[in-house]
């Protein structure tokens, strides 16, 4: 039952470490389109 209960949290802990890193992947991705939008943007007003 210990061993069941130390598994599941490792896994829990496992899983909220991915999804974290995910989020912050996506974060970076949307930084990143933005400044192409911006940058495209003030190459057209140019």
């Amino acid at each position: 039952m210990m061993m069941m209960m130390m598994m599941m949290m490792m896994m829990m802990m496992m899983l909220m470490m991915i999804m974290r890193m995910m989020m912050v992947l996506v974060m970076m991705m949307m930084m990143m389109m933005m400044m192409m939008m911006m940058m495209m943007m003030i190459r057209m007003m140019g």
